[in-house]
């Protein structure tokens, strides 16, 4: 699917047809919600769903990933329903997809390029557009090394030299020349990011990033806590280009809040890191609000998909506060289920305005301890000194038996750059949950 700019009433749907292969630890019933996440990529991204299909096996088939049976009943369906395109849950190598066409006689494509295609339809800066488009050339990039092995059959000797291995190599070299024009323009965007960045430091203004399962609704927390017009739909990936507004925090302490990208399970690994420097935003901060869907069946699988995200980024360290949105949703027996099984975060509503001063007071207290930390800094790296007091405001000193002992307020970089060196209590317990207090 290439679809552009935004999808009308009027433009005609592609059947789709979803298709899930179960295999190793994977549950019927993880491979069953995660379809349905499937099915909600796929009407955002303007497909009609018609169909889907599950199968089982003790491992994918090498060639079609379904076995002979399945394949023949997903041909059939596909007759039946008029579909026009089939969406497998799991990434295709390029020989499973060629051979699935082949098969079904209809456009095949996976989880991952469903979901770029779904950015490239969102994305409307252009930055977003650049780290969309980096993303997608990046994808089909291993699509045309996956077709060498059968074109350079073409041009494998005497007498089979042909057009077949000049037109891959000519649409590699294109591809990889637009890749990096397109690293020059994103590591521009990325230095002017920087310099806002170190203006807010200079000014010692505090910073707060949403972080989230894609929906869960950090667009509508920005907006009530600061004001903003951010957009809000209820779809999957509705916002991808970064929002930063101002928030007023009790005692009328001034704060930044930046809104970022959704996230998901199996988010593409193209995505991610054509969209670090975007990412970079998350880690610069002082504290995370990581929003969750309160009303979700799965809030422990979404919150450990967002947090395999934060790991890729080496930010899982920083101090946290897990704000469960969307609580006017819940029935009362629901409602009382949910603190059981996240005791450290906070209910609230962005629709109805639940819980959101007690947000403030908690990124208020967050703030005031967010850049305070304990370092132990051995004898042989007393080179660090240097950048601790001119970067960081040291509180306490102690020299001992194998090296310093520094109290100091430092900025998020250096608190994360000398994450190894710290020994207080947010580097001690990890994962983020510190900052719950």
């Amino acid at each position: 699917m290439a679809l552009k700019g935004h999808i009308t009433e009027d433009e005609e749907k592609e059947g789709a047809i979803l298709v899930s292969v179960r295999w190793g630890e994977t549950s019927m019933e993880e491979a069953e919600e995660s379809l349905s996440e499937l099915e909600s990529l796929a009407e955002t991204a303007g497909a009609q769903v018609t169909g889907s299909l599950i199968q089982t096996r003790s491992r994918p088939d090498a060639a079609t990933l379904l076995g002979k049976g399945k394949l023949a009943e997903l041909a059939v369906e596909i007759k039946e329903k008029g579909a026009d395109l089939v969406v497998f849950d799991q990434e295709l190598s390029p020989s499973q997809q060629r051979n699935l066409e082949n098969e079904l006689n209809v456009k095949v494509i996976d989880r991952t390029a469903l979901i770029l295609d779904i950015f490239a339809l969102h994305a409307h800066s252009k930055e977003g557009k650049a780290q969309v488009e980096m993303a997608q050339l990046r994808y089909q990039l291993t699509r045309l090394i996956g077709r060498g092995a059968e074109l350079s059959r073409l041009g494998g000797g005497i007498g089979t030299r042909g057009p077949g291995e000049t037109k891959l190599e000519v649409d590699r070299r294109r591809i990889s020349t637009r890749i990096k024009t397109l690293d020059r323009e994103l590591n521009d965007f990325s230095r002017v990011r920087r310099i806002k960045r170190k203006r807010r430091e200079k000014q010692a203004v505090p910073t707060f990033a949403l972080v989230g399962y894609t929906n869960a609704g950090k667009s509508s927390i920005l907006n009530a806590l600061t004001g903003a017009a951010a957009v809000v739909e209820d779809q999957l990936f509705s916002t991808l280009d970064p929002t930063t507004r101002r928030v007023v925090l009790p005692g009328n302490r001034h704060a930044v809040l930046t809104d970022t990208v959704g996230f998901i399970s199996h988010l593409p690994h193209q995505l991610v890191e054509a969209f670090k420097s975007t990412l970079e935003e998350v880690k610069e901060a002082d504290v995370l609000l990581h929003v969750v869907d309160a009303s979700s069946q799965n809030i422990e699988g979404k919150i450990e998909a967002v947090e395999k995200v934060l790991n890729e980024i080496d930010a899982t360290e920083m101090p946290t506060i897990y704000v469960l949105n969307k609580v006017d949703l819940l029935g009362e027996e629901e409602r009382a289920e949910v603190p059981k099984k996240m005791p450290y975060g906070l209910l609230a509503s962005a629709w109805s305005g639940e819980g959101l001063e007690s947000l403030r007071e908690k990124m208020y207290s967050n703030l005031e301890n967010a850049g305070l930390v304990t370092l132990f800094i051995p004898y042989e790296r007393g080179d660090l000194l240097s950048t601790i007091y001119r970067k960081g405001n040291v509180m306490s000193f102690h020299q001992e038996d194998n090296g310093y002992r520094i109290v100091a307020a430092l900025p998020p970089a250096l608190r994360h750059a000398y994450r190894d060196y710290r020994q207080d209590e947010n580097a001690a317990q990890g994962s983020g949950k510190a900052g719950q207090g």
